[in-house]
């Protein structure tokens, strides 16, 4: 996994959810997406499966495999490295 791939995904979480004044160097690649870390919700895991199939063309198929993709900007990135030829 490319260290471009890791700034793509954290660049598809800026966004995707719209948030303003942040860049990808603000993101911490390991860190939580939700609660402790970027304090994301199951709405922004929404607005995360629709950017990672639209850009990637990844599908997240259910909310089991959604909770082990979205732990980390890694995990997503893992993810997408593996489902995507």
């Amino acid at each position: 996994m490319s260290d471009e791939l890791i700034d793509q995904v954290k660049q598809l979480i800026i966004d995707s959810l719209r948030i303003e004044g942040m860049s990808p160097a603000d993101i911490e690649t390991d860190a939580p997406l939700f609660g402790e870390g970027l304090g994301l919700d199951s709405i922004d895991a929404l607005q995360l499966v629709v950017g990672m199939e639209n850009a990637f063309g990844v599908v997240v198929p259910d909310a089991t495999v959604g909770t082990k993709v979205f732990q980390s900007v890694r995990t997503m990135a893992d993810y997408i490295a593996q489902h995507t030829a």
